[in-house]
């Protein structure tokens, strides 16, 4: 008797353990954005772009076609337990560029600012204009070779 119950102690002791340590919360942090130091370095009308992806890195995303500005993006999640990460904080870091691509603004977005930034758009077209699923069968009917379903050289 004296055994079992020994075990039971040690099983309801790693439970409690297993279960305290699962509901532990737990930071996780993603992306990148240069310290303020880094930032003091940059002069307005003199920092090129190339100067800014050489010193601070690649940045996360360079619209540069769009509005010549590149972002750097950095987000703080914390997790609890089996519930969905919580975003905590989030900051986006702004760089435009004039025409000669010199440094011509420095912006910081956080959470409390409210302004959505579109840092990468990734929708792929499916290159299917208003063609309906039904269209697209009936279409495929006049293409077909009967060659290629027997195998004939």
């Amino acid at each position: 008797m004296k055994f079992v119950s020994g075990t039971v102690r040690k099983l309801v002791l790693v439970a409690g353990v297993v279960a305290m340590t699962a509901c532990t919360q737990m930071d996780r942090f993603h992306g990148f954005v240069p310290p303020q130091d880094e930032l003091d370095t940059i002069q307005i009308g003199v920092t090129t772009k190339d100067q800014i992806i050489t010193d601070m890195g690649r940045p996360v995303a360079d619209r540069a076609l769009q509005n010549n500005t590149i972002y750097y993006a950095e987000s703080h999640f914390r997790l609890f337990g089996p519930f969905a990460p919580r975003l905590v904080d989030r900051q986006v870091l702004a760089i435009d560029f004039d025409a000669n691509d010199r440094v011509r603004n420095i912006s910081r977005y956080t959470m409390e600012d409210g302004r959505v930034i579109v840092l990468d758009r990734r929708v792929t077209e499916d290159g299917i204009a208003d063609v309906s699923f039904l269209s697209q069968v009936f279409g495929s009917f006049g293409r077909l070779d009967a060659g290629t379903f027997l195998d004939e050289n």
